[in-house]
């Protein structure tokens, strides 16, 4: 996605939120913003965030997948009448040298109103901040190209165990050989390498 994307979808989001919580229009400054949706089963949940300018934050949230915030947006969507289990967003201004502070504060007011919070960490971007919830290493290129090789490779073995044989085309040759025991390799469960 290049820039001019990028930004097309910021600005979209960016009118979602103001549409859908009018007073968020009034924050692109810096601030703390607070997700909070009630569940079917009576929990509560929350997530406490700061930001240097609150609304291009919120749209972000909205474009990115990174969080697991970002992933219950998209799934929950913002709260109305027709979907009350969804997200409200609430939004304060705060001078930018107290971020830290008050994003500490109100992450510690939400859990102890007994809030199950989304945050994985107490807040604050400085030298104070700590972990609340186990972080997931998160999963980098690699990763997704070894998910994908373990993938296909169970895919052609299933194939070649259930519908399919192997056989050398031609006269056979060394390199047709080694092609034929990489080929075994691979179903048998050889190891992704990125070589």
């Amino acid at each position: 996605m290049d820039y001019r994307q990028r930004m097309a979808i910021m600005t979209k989001n960016k009118q979602r939120i103001v549409n859908a919580f009018p007073e968020a229009s009034l924050l692109e400054e810096s601030g703390i913003y607070i997700f909070t949706r009630d569940d079917e089963t009576g929990l509560k949940f929350a997530y406490v965030g700061q930001a240097k300018k609150v609304l291009t934050r919120l749209a972000q949230h909205l474009c990115d997948c990174a969080q697991h915030i970002d992933l219950s947006l998209k799934n929950r969507k913002f709260r109305t009448r027709e979907n009350p289990y969804g997200w409200s967003v609430t939004a304060f201004y705060c001078a930018e040298r107290e971020l830290d502070e008050k994003e500490r504060e109100w992450i510690k007011k939400f859990a102890d109103a007994g809030y199950q919070l989304y945050n994985k960490t107490a807040g604050g971007q400085n030298a104070g901040k700590v972990g609340i919830a186990p972080n997931k290493p998160s999963k980098g290129y690699q990763d997704g190209l070894r998910k994908g090789y373990e993938n296909a490779r169970r895919f052609v073995q299933d194939l070649f165990r259930n519908k399919l044989t192997v056989e050398l085309q031609g006269k056979e040759n060394k390199r047709k050989i080694n092609a034929l025991v990489k080929f075994e390799q691979f179903l048998t469960g050889g190891t992704y390498d990125n070589e």
